[in-house]
């Protein structure tokens, strides 16, 4: 019988696989499926209370892995990379992601790491890059994103956005939480991004 972890690869897998983008389907073609499984115990964190509201948001496509995430929140490993000394402690309680597989994730992956991001409402993620190409797809809409020296853009549920590498990105959420799944490769995976727009334009 399938594990939680692994019915949370597979539906992370289907998500990717239904997305329509080049950019995606090349990195999802890159990722061996058949990952060795990473034994993590449980972190939960204050921002999963935004689950529920998640789950809800989420378009049809992105329902089976928002509201099984939702459902299973406390068997998973949360993580931070930021702390109160950096974005503020309103930050910290509403921000935190889920590795799916990476070099610290549920699964073992040294090549490329990916997972989902959460922000919670009215919340604002500076700008920051990092080494590592990023690919983002927002499964929940509403939220605004900025890259470079542009302005801030709201992008819909689904949109794929890409940063490239050490490209300055930020993010703002406005009344609702966000829920973002990412992709990070050629690149550190598990490099502390570096807070400011000194990385690209």
């Amino acid at each position: 019988m399938p594990t939680v972890f692994d019915q949370l690869l597979d539906r992370f897998h289907f998500y990717l696989a239904g997305v329509d983008s080049d950019l995606v389907a090349d990195a999802v073609a890159c990722i061996d499926w058949h990952m060795p499984f990473r034994p993590l115990k449980p972190h939960t964190l204050d921002c999963l209370r935004h689950l529920d509201r998640i789950a809800e948001l989420a378009p049809r496509d992105a329902k089976p892995l928002t509201q099984f995430v939702a459902e299973h929140r406390d068997e998973l490993r949360w993580g931070q990379t930021y702390t109160a000394s950096d974005f503020g402690q309103a930050f910290i309680d509403n921000y935190g992601w889920l590795e799916v597989f990476g070099t610290r994730g549920h699964f073992v992956n040294d090549a490329i790491a990916a997972g989902l991001l959460i922000l919670g409402p009215g919340i604002v993620y500076p700008d920051h890059h990092h080494i590592a190409e990023e690919v983002y797809i927002p499964l929940t809409g509403g939220t605004e994103w900025r890259m470079g020296e542009g302005g801030f853009h709201v992008r819909a549920a689904g949109e794929v956005v890409h940063h490239a590498s050490d490209v300055s990105h930020a993010m703002r959420t406005g009344k609702e939480p966000l829920m973002a799944l990412y992709i990070w490769r050629g690149g550190p995976l598990a490099q502390k991004s570096i807070i400011g727009s000194e990385g690209g334009n």
